[in-house]
C-alpha cells in the first residue's frame, strides 16, 4: 500500500515541478495576489473629497471646515459659490460630499439658538455614504460640545454640567479599527481555496485527456490511494500559498498574529481536506479540463460570496444561511480571524474544526467512491 502511495506521490510531484507554469503559480502568484488584495479590499474611508458651501462665511464656519479638515477623514478640494453647484460636482463624482453652511451660522451660536447645518452625501455607495455621514455627525457634535464647554467656562461654570454622560469606548482585538486586519486574513483563505480547487479539479480529468489513466488503470492501486496521491501534493501546494500569504500578511501588511501557529496549521489541515474533497469530486465527475475549471469556478465564487468574507452571513435570508454550512470557507475564515485577531484556541474555535473535519470526510468519500478505474 505504502509503496503504491509512495510512487504515486512521486509522479504528482514531478509532474508538478517540471511545469515552469505551475511552479509560477505555487511561488510568486501568492504573493502577488495577497499584496494587490491587500490594498484593494480596504472599506477604510478617509480623505472623502468634499466641497465647501459656506453661505455665512464667518470665523465660526471656517473653524468648523478647519475641524473636519483636521479630522483626516475630509479633504475639502472646493469651495461652492452658487447653490446649482452642488448637483454638479455630485454628478460628475467631482467630490462625495458637500459641507453647506447656512447663513446666519455664528448670528445663531452666539445668540444661544441652534445653527442648522447641512451635509450632502453621494449615496450611490450607501455603505460609504453611511460613514461619511457617521464622522461628520461626530465631528459636528464635538464641535457644538466644544462652543458649550466654552460658554460654560465665560458663565463661570465647569467644563461639564452636572449629570453629563461621557463615553469611553475602546475596540477589542482590532484597536484602531483597520479593515486591513480584517479581511487579509479573509483574502489568505479565499485563495487557498481559488488555487487548490482550480488544481484538484483538473487532476483526474487529466489524465483522461493526456491519456496516462490507461496505464493507471492497468496498476493494482486502489480508488482510495488514488485519490489520496492526487490529493496530497496540492495540500503542499495550499500550505505553501498559506506561508507566502502569511509572511506577507504579517511583514508587510502587520496584521498580528496572536494566536497559535501550530493551531492555524492544524485548522488548514482540515480546511485543505475539504477543498481538495470538492476539487477531486468536480474531477470525478469532469470530462474535459474546460468543464472541470467551469465547475470549480461556479463553486468558489458563491463560496467566497456567502462565507462571510465580505457580506456578514446574519444579513442572508434564512434560506440562503443554511446553504453556508455546507461551505468550507465559512469555518476557515472564523478560524483564520479568530487566531490572527482574537488569539482564541480549540476551547472556542472546536465548532467550526469539527464540522471542517466531517465536511471533508463526507467529500473525500464521495469522491473516492465517484472515482472509477475506467478509461472513456
Amino acid at each position: 500500500m505504502f509503496e503504491r502511495l509512495k510512487t504515486m506521490l512521486i509522479k504528482e510531484a514531478i509532474q508538478i515541478l517540471r511545469d515552469p507554469k505551475m511552479r509560477f503559480i505555487i511561488l510568486v502568484i501568492p504573493a502577488v495576489q495577497i499584496t494587490l488584495f491587500g490594498y484593494a479590499v480596504n472599506t477604510d474611508v478617509k480623505h472623502i473629497a468634499t466641497a465647501v458651501y459656506d453661505q455665512d462665511n464667518s470665523r465660526t464656519s471656517r473653524d468648523l471646515v478647519a475641524a473636519l479638515e483636521r479630522s483626516g477623514y475630509f479633504d475639502m478640494v472646493r469651495r461652492v459659490e452658487r447653490e446649482g453647484e452642488v448637483r454638479t460636482l455630485l454628478d460628475r463624482g467631482t467630490v462625495s460630499a458637500v459641507m453647506q453652511v447656512n447663513r446666519g451660522f455664528e448670528e445663531a451660536i452666539r445668540a444661544g439658538r441652534t445653527a442648522p447645518l447641512q451635509i450632502i452625501v453621494d449615496g450611490t455607495d450607501p455603505n460609504t455614504a453611511r460613514i461619511v455621514l457617521s464622522y461628520s455627525v461626530k465631528i459636528a457634535e464635538r464641535f457644538s460640545d466644544r462652543i458649550v464647554a466654552e460658554r460654560l467656562v465665560r458663565a463661570g461654570g465647569g467644563l461639564l454640567p452636572a449629570g453629563a454622560v461621557e463615553l469611553e469606548s475602546r475596540a477589542w482585538f482590532n484597536d484602531n479599527l483597520e479593515s486591513r486586519n480584517y479581511y487579509v486574513p479573509g483574502v489568505m483563505a479565499s485563495m487557498i481555496l481559488i488555487v487548490t480547487m482550480m488544481l484538484s479539479s483538473m487532476a483526474v480529468v487529466r489524465e483522461k485527456e493526456i491519456g496516462t489513466m490507461e496505464q493507471i488503470v492497468v496498476t493494482p492501486i486502489k480508488r482510495w490511494e488514488f485519490i489520496i496521491g492526487k490529493m496530497l501534493p496540492f495540500a503542499v501546494i495550499g500550505y505553501i500559498n498559506m506561508t507566502i500569504v502569511g509572511l506577507v500578511a504579517v511583514f508587510w501588511f502587520d496584521v498580528p498574529v496572536r494566536g497559535s501557529l501550530l493551531l492555524l496549521v492544524a485548522g488548514t489541515a482540515l480546511y485543505l481536506m475539504s477543498t481538495l474533497g470538492f476539487g477531486l469530486f468536480i474531477s470525478t465527475v469532469s470530462r474535459t479540463q474546460q468543464q472541470a475549471m467551469m465547475s470549480s469556478f461556479m463553486f468558489t465564487f458563491p463560496a467566497m460570496l456567502l462565507s462571510g468574507f465580505a457580506f456578514p452571513i446574519e444579513n442572508m435570508p434564512q434560506s440562503v444561511q443554511y446553504a453556508t454550512y455546507l461551505n468550507p470557507l465559512r469555518y476557515y475564515l472564523i478560524i483564520v480571524r479568530g487566531i490572527f485577531l482574537k488569539g482564541v484556541g480549540v476551547e472556542i474555535l472546536w465548532p467550526q474544526l469539527t464540522a471542517l473535519a466531517l465536511l471533508g470526510s463526507v467529500v473525500l468519500t464521495f469522491a473516492v467512491q465517484r472515482f472509477r478505474k475506467t478509461v472513456g
